[in-house]
């Protein structure tokens, strides 16, 4: 991260120091500066845990934690997972940008499952890091 940014520093210099002496009458006509904001998203969740209490065997259960990118860049996230195929997330597949929201989808089947249950997301996003512990859901599965 240091050597990434020294080398941003050094280029913003040297970029600063050769163009620095021209007018802007003696710019080319039709030139266009384009600027690059360059930022990192970030990820906030309203909560981080849900807990769905008493869950009969066999059911499926749901729920949609809300987060916001707190960031100032767009969030892409890649992909989102959990330690077991009976909880799969759904999350929005397109950039979230800076400030605005948006929800992941949790879905838990309880077939084969018996008492206490966490089931932790884990999001593959473009933040700094890249790996983000999401939200967690947690029940107990009882038998009917």
């Amino acid at each position: 991260m240091k050597k990434v940014f020294y080398l941003l520093a050094c280029s913003t210099l040297l970029l600063g120091a050769c163009g620095g002496n021209k007018k802007s009458s003696e710019k080319g006509a039709g030139t266009t500066v384009t600027e690059v904001k360059t930022g990192t998203p970030a990820i906030a969740f309203e909560e981080m845990e849900h807990g769905f209490g008493n869950v009969v065997e066999g059911e499926k259960v749901e729920y949609s934690f809300k987060f916001t990118n707190t960031g100032d860049a767009p969030l892409i996230i890649s992909d989102a997972s959990s330690s077991c195929g009976c909880t799969v997330p759904d999350w929005p597949k397109e950039p979230i940008q800076a400030g605005k929201s948006s929800y992941i989808k949790v879905v838990f089947n309880s077939a084969g499952k018996s008492g206490f249950t966490a089931k932790q997301i884990v999001l593959h996003a473009n933040t700094n890091p890249s790996l983000v512990q999401g939200p967690k859901i947690i029940c107990t599965v009882v038998k009917q």
